[in-house]
């Protein structure tokens, strides 16, 4: 009668090819870890900026304010067609440009990120980036001229939307990951 007892954690079936039933199978692949974490971080950010602003262009007018609490948020449509802070909107199809390079080099950075922090960073940074530049790509009035889709309203501070508020969370995860000392691949700089 065959022995049926095992070492705890060890297979039962004799059809396994390891060598040594008691080593420890390898863990999940931790160089894919952290890229599959910052494009899971970057799809939400992205899909949650793409419903937000079809949300926003179906259900509030232009200029109308509606208020969300109180003063301290409103939500207003606005089409803008520059950058942050309507600056250079007579640059659409520049910063269109720009942003098609900022996403690709994004990109080449998640392929290579091996720290969570970086990667969540890194995530945001992309959905913000893509967001926006699927604005300008799909939306009147043309592609790569077409204006971006901001409507939360702060006040004193410019109209904005998620993809904005996800690359502002990237910049100060990043600044925390710098001054902390962290790099991109888990290692600490202690300079």
């Amino acid at each position: 009668m065959p022995d049926l007892q095992a070492a705890r954690g060890a297979s039962l079936s004799t059809s396994e090819t390891s060598a040594d039933p008691l080593e420890p199978s390898p863990g999940p692949d931790r160089r894919r870890a952290a890229p599959l974490l910052a494009l899971a971080v970057g799809a939400f950010g992205l899909g949650l900026d793409v419903v937000s602003k079809q949300l926003a262009v179906n259900r509030l007018d232009g200029g109308e304010s509606v208020s969300v609490i109180g003063d301290l948020l409103r939500l207003r449509l606005v089409l803008n067609p520059g950058a942050a802070f309507s600056a250079g909107e007579s640059f659409t199809l520049v910063i269109s440009l720009v942003a098609v390079v900022a996403a690709v080099v994004i990109s080449a950075y998640v392929v290579k990120v091996r720290h969570r922090g970086w990667a969540v960073a890194l995530g945001l940074m992309l959905a913000g980036v893509v967001g926006n530049l699927v604005d300008r790509v799909f939306r009147p009035p043309g592609p790569l001229r077409g204006h971006v889709v901001d409507f939360f309203e702060l006040p004193n501070w410019p109209v904005f939307n998620v993809a904005d508020i996800c690359i502002n969370a990237a910049a100060v995860l990043a600044v925390v990951l710098l001054v902390r000392g962290i790099r991109m691949d888990g290692t600490r700089h202690d300079g």
